[in-house]
């Protein structure tokens, strides 16, 4: 679906100053923002920032204090039941039935979701198959390695074909093997149509998978946008400069730092890539630098842009990393109230 009059993708998702207070916590203080139909859109931040609160809000698991929400156009308070019935959600630790086989879970999962008999069964070994789980289909679910049973729980989120999916966190403690093919998979989701809200602190999680990125810190969205729309936000600019002889390393080198343009930074030499690195402010030092290393009979290998990595970003932006904890997010490790979630 998209807009008439730009022909620019809908929102599938929507959030408009949602608060959420647990005593004098504020676990989320007034957060907005988008994801559009078909993408997915990263939400960045430490432990503690709100991310899965967020989450349980818009799957209907804990009602806010303020503010509305939409997924697929469905008021996410007036009609939870309808919402649930477009959502998939894959939280941070599997939640699967280890006393049941692969097979009896996503069967489980079907029946739940109003599948006749039939139609379970076929959906299960399906999706079973498409996650590479057909060979311990029969095997308990207490038998699987951790990855098995990340995969497990994702083919459960997607038993009722979701038009959106909520991961939290998904590849928290996998291998870097299995998260790669946790990955693949959420991209074949969206390649399929699937709209994503992808909860991350990994970095390298946000990048592969995520076209735009809310940044939030303590309870806010503190910046949005692209990747490359935000490391441009942040600044920092570099030229990463390999001069095509080795030896011309240092002499390069030299003849950046006499340049004495203000603002220039000091130069770093890079010898195991054979290569200085210069931060640059403008266009015009870029023009001089290039000029000093031609000045000074330097032939260039290579000259490439580089932008601050997301790690940079996150920390120009909030003041720490990441990965550092803040925090707890309350809601994350609270089971929401009965009469929230019955809703």
């Amino acid at each position: 679906m998209t807009r008439d009059d730009d022909k620019t993708p809908a929102s599938a998702v929507s959030v408009r100053g949602l608060t959420k207070r647990y005593g004098e916590t504020r676990a989320l203080d007034g957060v907005d923002l988008d994801v559009k139909e078909g993408t997915v859109l990263g939400v960045l931040g430490p432990n503690g920032a709100g991310k899965t609160t967020l989450v349980r809000i818009l799957s209907t698991l804990v009602v806010p204090d303020e503010g509305r929400a939409t997924v697929s156009g469905i008021d996410v308070l007036r009609q939870p039941r309808r919402v649930r019935r477009v959502i998939g959600l894959t939280g941070q630790y599997a939640s699967v039935d280890e006393k049941l086989s692969g097979r009896e879970n996503l069967y489980l999962i079907g029946r739940l979701l109003d599948l006749p008999r039939k139609a379970a069964h076929s959906r299960a070994d399906e999706l079973l198959e498409r996650f590479s789980l057909t060979d311990a289909a029969r095997r308990p679910a207490a038998t699987y390695s951790g990855g098995m049973r990340r995969r497990l729980d994702l083919a459960a989120s997607m038993t009722g074909r979701p038009q959106v999916l909520f991961l939290d966190e998904p590849t928290t403690g996998l291998d870097p093997r299995t998260r790669n093919e946790v990955w693949d998979e959420v991209k074949r989701m969206v390649g399929e149509g699937v709209t994503v809200l992808l909860t991350t602190q990994y970095m390298e999680e946000a990048e592969q998978l995520a076209g735009e990125l809310a940044v939030m810190d303590r309870g806010r969205v503190v910046a949005g946008g692209g990747i490359d729309e935000l490391k441009a936000k942040v600044g920092g600019r570099s030229l990463r400069i390999r001069p095509a002889d080795r030896a011309d390393l240092e002499p390069l080198a030299a003849a950046l730092d006499a340049l004495g343009v203000t603002g220039l930074a000091s130069v770093a030499v890079d010898a195991e890539r054979g290569s200085v690195r210069v931060p640059v402010l403008s266009d015009e030092q870029l023009t001089a630098v290039l000029g000093a290393a031609a000045a000074g009979g330097i032939t260039l290998a290579s000259v490439v842009t580089e932008l601050p990595s997301l790690d940079e970003v996150f920390l120009s932006l909030t003041g720490h990393k990441a990965s550092d904890a803040s925090g707890t997010d309350t809601a994350a490790g609270a089971a929401p109230k009965l009469e929230e979630a019955a809703a």
